[in-house]
């Protein structure tokens, strides 16, 4: 079960923080599966259109069954969406990484929000025990699962964010698993950001997250570039 810096107060922060930056995309990391749910209903209140919520358990690999919370609700990854209307309908790409510690019970997941004809939204937490290891999930995820939705279910802007336990200039550098044109943000720390060559990055920060969690928010603004889209 999933405990760590674990404080109850996250969940609450974060939809203070939904509610003052309007965000059209958010990415949740260890995250309890009905927290998911309660920060679904903040993004409701606070945009109009279709709101999408999705949530991917990591795995227990001792059991084969989705890890849990300290609360018995499924534990890992979640993605929440906002479009304006017309709705143009959406899919939920996701899976487990084939590589994992095998002395860690926590088996990674990725997840991606396909929002039709407008953008892929993705996130993952990779593992912690090794940075090659993270390395590998990380090279998996934006060479191998991305490239497939691009090719699968057609191409769109795509966003990547999460804790990758890497870092810019660490060893090994989270650099070496970014594609050749994404563009590519950090908080200084693990958290990471990437997006695709048709999107521009205008502004990020980090946003004080009040003690509640062991990482700051990370917001990131960006604009769709009207250009043809590079081969997937």
């Amino acid at each position: 079960m999933a405990t760590g810096c674990y404080t109850g107060r996250a969940v609450d922060q974060a939809a203070e923080v939904i509610r003052a930056e309007r965000p059209d995309i958010v990415t949740l990391n260890e995250i309890c599966s009905g927290d998911v749910d309660a920060l679904e209903r903040t993004m409701k209140q606070v945009h109009s259109g279709t709101v999408v919520a999705a949530f991917q358990p990591a795995r227990n690999g001792r059991t084969g069954e989705p890890y849990r919370c300290v609360n018995g609700q499924q534990y890992g990854v979640g993605v929440l969406t906002h479009t304006a209307d017309p709705y143009r309908g959406h899919e939920l790409h996701r899976g487990v990484f084939p590589a994992q510690d095998p002395a860690d019970p926590e088996q990674r997941a990725w997840l991606c929000v396909d929002a039709s004809t407008v953008f892929y939204a993705c996130t993952t937490h990779l593992a912690y025990t090794s940075s090659t290891l993270a390395l590998a999930q990380c090279g998996h995820l934006l060479g191998v699962a991305v490239p497939e939705l691009h090719a699968g279910a057609g191409y769109q802007p795509t966003v990547v964010s999460g804790d990758l336990n890497l870092r810019h200039g660490g060893t090994p550098d989270v650099r070496s698993c970014v594609p050749a044109g994404y563009q590519h943000l950090h908080d200084g720390g693990v958290q990471q950001f990437m997006a695709t060559p048709d999107l521009t990055i205008t502004a990020s920060r980090s946003i004080g997250m009040r003690g509640t969690t062991d990482h700051a928010a990370f917001l990131v603004t960006l604009t769709t570039e009207p250009a043809e889209h590079p081969a997937a």
